[in-house]
């Protein structure tokens, strides 16, 4: 009877933990880099977890990352002037995203658009194909744009 008792407590003391680790796992399957368009524009983004348990999507590259005269593009557009001398392939797009395990996406933050220099909410979760769609909304009018993951 005591072997039942404790491995009945053991059980109740661990299924918290499982579940939370595979919480966590489905979360983090957002980690990664990732290579998408917009327009014309083709880039790669690196998606990272951070201290506080959320995640931050940052711009490693760009294929056309200088103008006409070789100087490397920055992000003239920002809304935050201390931001503009940034270049466009360091750019942050979000932070402080959570992944929502009600709704089985990510959201809850704003991701910026740096070709017009705004801010929208920010909604991602993975297609049926496997791509992350990312969804901006800002006045009721959403955008979605794909990103594939890269092995």
């Amino acid at each position: 009877m005591k072997r039942i008792l404790i491995l009945l407590l053991t059980l109740l003391c661990v299924s918290p933990i499982i579940a939370q680790n595979t919480l966590n796992d489905k979360a983090d399957n957002i980690v990664g880099t990732y290579s998408g368009k917009q327009g014309n524009d083709r880039f790669k983004v690196k998606i990272v977890k951070l201290t506080d348990g959320t995640y931050r999507g940052q711009v490693i590259w760009i294929e056309h990352d200088k103008d006409a005269k070789g100087n490397k593009i920055l992000d003239s557009k920002n809304p935050d002037k201390s931001l503009r001398k940034q270049p466009a392939d360091r750019i942050v797009l979000f932070s402080g995203l959570k992944y929502n395990n009600k709704k089985h996406c990510w959201n809850d933050t704003k991701i910026y658009d740096p070709q017009r220099g705004i801010k929208a909410n920010m909604t991602a979760e993975f297609s049926s194909d496997g791509r992350l769609r990312i969804k901006g909304s800002l006045f009721g009018i959403s955008e979605s744009v794909y990103w594939t993951k890269e092995k």
